[in-house]
């Protein structure tokens, strides 16, 4: 560029960039902004994150923009099961994935908030029945009368043979739950370890969504190995339909270990109820 004064130099630089990155879209995340998201942070993006943690089963908590605690656990959650370094930052590659991996309609989610209403954000039920109008008390149920933060179960199957009240999304993350954690053992077993799931729901002590007691940090082993994403077999979905529709084997256990492997002290100081295959259930 010999000739050319330093201010055109620059000038053109700039320019070959700027086509270089119209060329090569790929470079670029397709979600959120170049910001990296840590704890602490604030505003759209941390929306979005908890949006979309929440799209796919991580993240429980209120979509409120607050980069805290809960968010920072649903994240580190996500990058150990997608395979990304498992810091708590939301930069280019975690959110490539999570982009890849979730959906965001951030019309109806910032709509929600502007409005003042309580709403969720799960993936596998309709917005529309996610929503709890402000200064309305009812709120707005899926059929069934099952609002996503409440378990309602029903005796009766729906026409997709799905228990009325919950979502697909719930049926399809318990079947992985019992799949993970129990395949192998007998039938009784399984359907044991689908009561345990749905018993820590209806407690004060557990999350009070069939997503978040299966994605607390800690609670299950499938979760911290990914078995849970194996892809479970009809007698696990059969397992959890059982247990939805009122058969609970474990006798109203809240705790489940494998005598053979478990490290902990402390689960061997619970009351033991019975067992079941390898399992001891537990209160």
């Amino acid at each position: 560029m010999k000739g050319i004064s330093s201010k055109w130099k620059w000038l053109l630089l700039f320019s070959c960039i700027t086509i270089c990155f119209g060329i090569f879209p790929e470079t670029r995340t397709n979600a959120f902004s170049s910001q990296v998201i840590q704890k602490g942070a604030v505003g759209d993006d941390v929306i979005e994150l908890q949006a979309r943690l929440q799209n796919i089963g991580y993240y429980h908590g209120k979509i409120d923009g607050v980069y805290g605690w809960g968010t920072y656990w649903a994240l580190r959650n996500f990058q150990q099961d997608f395979g990304l370094p498992i810091d708590g930052f939301a930069g280019t590659s975690t959110k490539q994935k999570l982009a890849n991996a979730s959906n965001f309609n951030s019309k109806f989610v910032h709509e929600q908030i502007n409005k003042g209403n309580e709403f969720t954000y799960y993936g596998g039920v309709d917005i529309e029945k996610q929503v709890k109008v402000k200064g309305n008390a009812s709120g707005s149920k899926p059929s069934g009368g099952k609002a996503p933060s409440e378990k309602t179960p029903s005796k009766t199957a729906t026409a997709a043979n799905l228990p009325g009240g919950y979502s697909q999304n719930d049926i399809q993350l318990m079947a992985n739950a019992v799949y993970g954690e129990a395949r192998g053992e007998p039938y009784t077993g399984q359907v044991a370890v689908a009561a345990v799931i749905l018993n820590r729901v209806e407690s004060v002590s557990f999350p009070n969504t069939i997503s978040g007691v299966i994605f607390e940090p800690g609670a299950f082993t499938a979760v911290a190995d990914g078995q849970i994403w194996l892809t479970p077999n009809e007698r696990a979905k059969e397992a959890v339909v059982d247990a939805i529709n009122g058969w609970d084997p474990s006798g109203n256990a809240e705790y489940y270990f494998n005598p053979d492997t478990a490290t902990s002290k402390w689960i061997w100081s619970r009351e033991q109820i019975k067992r079941i295959g390898k399992h001891i259930f537990c209160k």
